[in-house]
């Protein structure tokens, strides 16, 4: 997979606890090393529901929230406030946000894509809902709105992510998160080994090692 110098390319799902620590960590790393400028993330759909064929699991998620949020407090975690009915089943139509904000810039995907994790995992926020996907959108400095529903509507966002999907098994992706580097070298949910207690959905996951340093690493390589 070839990646461009100064990019790191992450494939995840946007509800995906594990991927949106690693983004997080990406981001305030990132600015902590001054590399704002210099290296940008070049986002990927991972599309969760469609690799298991199911829905946007919320048993799996409120037992990923507190483990994975106690290795980021200050991303703002919380659990699921909204009503149930609430609760957005599927993730593809922000997933499909994310490619379409690609088309106006990188930096416009990030910013959204940041802003739609934040939306569902602090916020509690039904991200399956176009108009959900388009207020979120209206606090990204670099996203504009009015072309961003236009490529939401035309429809060619989800080809983009169902070729995402169709790449990630071709070329073996291991999961969600999994980044990429214009060396040539991948991290598959970097720094972190974990162990599930249970099976998902009835037990909890277990953070058996954590090296947050490692998204230095990965970011000084992509900088070089």
């Amino acid at each position: 997979m070839g990646v461009a110098p100064g990019t790191v390319v992450v494939w995840s799902d946007i509800a995906c606890p594990w991927a949106t620590l690693a983004v997080h960590r990406l981001h305030t790393t990132r600015a902590r090393l001054g590399l704002d400028d210099l290296v940008r993330l070049d986002h990927r759909a991972f599309p969760l529901e469609l690799f298991n064929e199911r829905p946007t699991p919320r048993k799996v998620v409120a037992a990923e929230v507190p483990v994975v949020g106690g290795h980021a407090p200050d991303f703002g975690w919380q659990l699921w406030q909204a009503p149930e009915s609430e609760w957005p089943v599927t993730t593809l139509p922000a997933l499909e946000a994310v490619q379409a904000a690609k088309e106006q810039s990188l930096e416009a995907s990030e910013q959204l894509d940041d802003a739609l994790r934040r939306a569902f995992f602090a916020e509690s926020r039904c991200i399956s809902m176009r108009h959900v996907v388009l207020a979120v959108a209206e606090g990204c400095p670099a996203v504009d709105v009015d072309l961003l529903a236009k490529a939401l509507d035309d429809g060619r966002a989800g080809r983009t992510v169902i070729e995402h999907k169709e790449q990630a098994e071709r070329d073996h992706i291991e999961g969600s998160p999994h980044l990429f580097l214009p060396d040539g070298s991948d991290a598959h949910n970097p720094g972190i080994e974990m162990h599930w207690e249970g099976a998902p959905g009835r037990g909890f996951p277990v953070i058996d090692a954590d090296d947050p340093s490692v998204y230095e690493r990965l970011l000084r390589q992509a900088a070089c």
